[in-house]
């Protein structure tokens, strides 16, 4: 699981999900990515579940990189606790993803292999996703959505 080993402060604000994302927007790493098209928090555990399906399809072939690091605690109080006496411990972790940011990165295996892999991971997190190519400049994606809309 992807856990920040040390944090500054154990319990912050509840993150926002406004506006579009600014950074990680291009494929750096690798040959394909997998952009997110809404604003979403992704936990650590669909992460995982993600990158599991991927590395499953893909079998030994390729490389695989995860552009986002669940690094914001949320918080939660058991059930049936009244209100007040403080903010409850944090529960689990997320990943704050934008509209345009890109999550996974993948190298050295054919495009249908890549697509299908991405398909798979699409349907792991709570948000619409599209595959992108390195060739695409303007990150804008050339025929079809990950689920072949379009």
């Amino acid at each position: 699981m992807l856990i920040p080993t040390r944090v500054k402060h154990r319990k912050q604000h509840r993150p926002s999900l406004k506006g579009k994302a600014h950074k990680g927007t291009k494929v750096v790493y690798g040959e394909y990515g997998l952009m997110a098209l809404d604003n979403a928090w992704i936990t650590n555990r669909q992460i995982e579940a993600a990158r599991i399906a991927m590395t499953r399809y893909i079998r030994r072939g390729g490389q695989v990189w995860i552009n986002i690091f669940p690094d914001r605690p949320i918080t939660a109080k058991p059930a049936e606790t009244r209100m007040g006496s403080g903010k409850g411990t944090p529960e689990y972790w997320v990943a704050v993803v934008k509209p345009g940011r890109i999550m996974f990165e993948l190298a050295g295996i054919p495009e249908e292999v890549a697509r299908e892999a991405f398909r798979l991971a699409s349907h792991k997190l709570p948000v619409k996703c599209k595959f992108v190519r390195k060739e695409d400049l303007d990150g804008e994606q050339v025929g079809g959505g990950v689920d072949g809309e379009e």
